[in-house]
């Protein structure tokens, strides 16, 4: 891991190999809660270079009041937002509006399998969620955030975030049932 202190200070006198260091320790990290809400990956690709640009920017304001971690992945997190409202024109609410009569494809999960392994059907499930849902179960379950963390990265309330973490697992519980019964 690297010393966090010790890079911002290199990069902000101007070192631009240690850069590219930060570049490769949060690559992995920026590009996952980017795919995760764009999933057109030349979008996904751009956002993460935007990402970066905006990083390398205000870097000087970084606080360290959390992981160097959890803040790049909010500017990953609300820069994606931000390209959503502007051009897929979704909006950002609370919770869906229609959460309850909420339903994933009627495709046959057979069908889904033979095109594809398991990990490939679950991550297509998690794909289909809302997007509030799909976000708050990769950080939780693939990126391993700790609630407070995705809260910080995400800006929803602790409450919110384990309430939207249940009902994504929630719906994958049902979903997956219903394929292991056929």
């Amino acid at each position: 891991m690297l010393n966090e202190k010790e890079i911002i200070s290199q990069v902000l006198n101007g070192d631009l190999k240690v850069y590219e260091l930060l570049i490769k320790e949060y690559e992995k990290l920026v590009y996952l809660v980017i795919s995760r809400l764009v999933t057109n990956k030349e979008d996904a690709e751009d956002i993460c270079q935007e990402v970066f640009m905006k990083v390398y920017k205000n870097l000087s304001s970084f606080s360290f009041q959390s992981k160097l971690s959890t803040w790049i992945a909010r500017i990953a997190y609300n820069t994606s937002i931000n390209y959503l409202k502007k051009y897929k024109g979704i909006e950002m609410s609370e919770q869906p509006a229609d959460i309850n009569s909420f339903h994933f494809t009627n495709d046959n999960p057979e069908t889904q399998l033979a095109k594809k392994d398991h990990a490939a059907y679950i991550h297509q499930l998690i794909n289909q969620m809302p997007v509030q849902f799909k976000t708050v179960i990769t950080l939780y379950h693939l990126y391993e955030f700790s609630y407070q963390e995705i809260e910080d990265i995400t800006g929803m309330p602790d409450g919110t975030v384990k309430s939207y973490l249940f009902r994504a697992r929630k719906l994958l519980k049902e979903k997956l049932e219903v394929y292991l019964k056929d």
